[in-house]
Parts: C-alpha cells; structure tokens; sequence
C-alpha cells in the first residue's frame, strides 16, 4: 500500500480573552524553508544566464554600431567596446538613399499587411466562433492541416504564379503583400479562441433588437476584444518586418524592391564585408527599434490577448 502523506499537526492554545479555543499551523521545518530558498536561487540564476545570452547578441550588435568605420576597421574586430563612439554609420544609413529606400519598402508592407491581415484573421475567426453551417467543421480541420506545411515548400510555385502577374522583382512589394496576407487566415486559433469567451448572449440580446451581424461584430465584440485587435496587429506587422526568405525570392536581382532584411544581407554577402559591418550593425539596430517600441507599449495587451486566446480553442 501507498504511504499517506503525514497530515501536519495543529497546536491549539485558550484565547482566555475571547474565551475560544484557537488552532494554530505550526511554522515550516527550517529544511523545508532552506530547500525552497535553494530551489528560488537555482531558478533566478538559470533566468539570468539565459538573459545574459539572449541579449549578448542586441549587446554587442549594438555597441559595434557605433564604431566608426572611418577611423577604426569597419569589419569584425576582436573587442566589444569601441576605441570611440561615434555616429558615421548611422550618419551613413540616413544619407545613403538605397537603405533608406529599402526601410520604406519594409514599413510599407507590413502597415499594408497589419491592417488587412487583422481584417481578415478576425473576420474569419467571428465566423467560425459564432455562426454554425454545413462544412464549417471541415473548413477548421483542412486550415489546421495546411498550417502544418512549412511555406517555403510553396515558394517555387507562388514565385511563377506572381510572375504571370507581374508581382515579382519590380512588382515585389504588392507580391509580397499579396502572399502574407492570404497566408494569414490560417492564424484564426487564438483570435477565434478569445471570441469564444465572450458570451454569445450578447449577440443575441442585440439581434432581438434588430441589429445586424456586421453591426454586432464592430459595435459590440470589437470594443471587447481590444486585446486579441492588438496582438493580432503585431503579429501581422512582424511577419513582413523581418522576413528573408519570401523577401529575397520574390525580390530577386532587384534592389529597389529589396526590405531590409535582403538589403543589409546583400551588403556584407555581395560588397565588401570588412567595410560594411559596422554598417550593417547600424542597420539592425534601427530594424529593431520599432518593434521594441510597440512591444514595450502594447505588451499588456499582447499577453491579454494571448493568454484570453488560449482559454478555448
């Protein structure tokens, strides 16, 4: 037989005053208390390395974007901290109009593709959560087993079918538009899980009064959904923001219609890299600073959205 777990005993004492008797936990063993401090170090210190890890790349990304390339080697060297901090590279970035040009290009497509991708992900997700038709069972279940497919496994025929369109190369940015967008119902799950917490009596209540489905949609679950709106914009404006792969194949041979994730990489792959490091570390940093922004900004929203997805799904 299992041994049961000993139950803690319980010291009573006479409250003379109030005239009761009261029942007390004694405190914890002093092994229990020093095992638990253990089990808290070894957790804090495991966060802490790993953080160190994680930003050890930002960190020296970073401090190498501000060595000069004018008066130190412009390549990889083998300190961290520069000899003197300057702003040539960035000064480089901003006068240099093919990076400028690359940036704009980038923020383009994804303030393009955030705002229909949110369009449609929660159009589609409402649907699914709320109304019942034939098929609709089939409709999830053929979604959730094309998302399983990598998408690179589609590049080759998505290439030759934007190019019968004239959507690749000097086309690349509606191309690219064109396939984050019809790639982003397959990311219904949480929008759809965090509708489905909302009570459906609310729909009902105003369709007795005549309202129509679009009307409760945008004027009732809209306002209540303000956090899965939110994520689900960042999720559309990141994918775009640091794509490579699509980027590059559908922007092939064009710098123009480069972003910037293709055009930085084509400057230390194609040019001279030795020259171009620093810059290119200038480059990642302000790659990096809108999404740091909205990440500090709208976080909350983005974990309410998240964890209010994940409840039903």
């Amino acid at each position: 037989m299992a041994k049961r777990d000993a139950i803690p005993e319980v010291e009573t004492y006479i409250d003379h005053q109030a005239g009761v008797i009261r029942e007390v936990q004694p405190p914890a063993p002093r092994s229990k208390k020093a095992a638990e401090r253990r089990a808290n170090r070894a957790i804090y210190t495991a966060l802490v390395i790993i953080s160190v890890v994680w930003l050890a790349p930002f960190l020296f990304l970073v401090l190498q974007s501000f060595r000069s390339y004018l008066t130190e080697d412009g390549g990889m060297v083998s300190y961290l901290v520069p000899k003197a901090f300057s702003l040539d590279n960035y000064r480089f970035l901003f006068e240099d109009g093919r990076y400028l040009r690359w940036y704009t290009n980038t923020l383009t497509i994804a303030l393009f593709v955030s705002v229909l991708q949110t369009g449609m992900v929660l159009s589609v997700s409402y649907v699914l959560s709320r109304m019942r038709f034939r098929g609709r069972r089939f409709i999830m279940n053929m979604i959730l087993v094309l998302g399983m497919f990598p998408g690179f496994l589609t590049l080759i025929a998505l290439y030759f079918l934007l190019k019968q369109f004239g959507l690749t190369q000097e086309g690349a940015i509606p191309g690219l538009i064109l396939i984050y967008v019809a790639s982003s119902g397959m990311g219904y799950y949480i929008s759809k899980g965090f509708f489905d917490t909302i009570p459906k009596s609310l729909d009902e209540s105003a369709r007795i009064d005549g309202a129509t489905r679009f009307y409760v949609f945008r004027r009732i679950i809209m306002p209540l959904s303000k956090p899965i709106v939110i994520y689900t914009i960042l999720m559309g404006f990141m994918a775009p923001w640091g794509d490579y792969v699509f980027a590059s194949y559908v922007a092939f041979g064009k710098s123009d219609s480069y972003n910037v994730a293709v055009g930085l990489y084509r400057w230390v792959n194609t040019l001279d890299f030795q020259g171009y490091f620093t810059r290119f570390c200038a480059g990642g940093v302000l790659v990096a600073i809108p999404i740091t922004i909205l990440f500090f900004l709208l976080q909350r929203y983005y974990v309410e959205g998240v964890t209010g997805g994940a409840v039903k799904g």
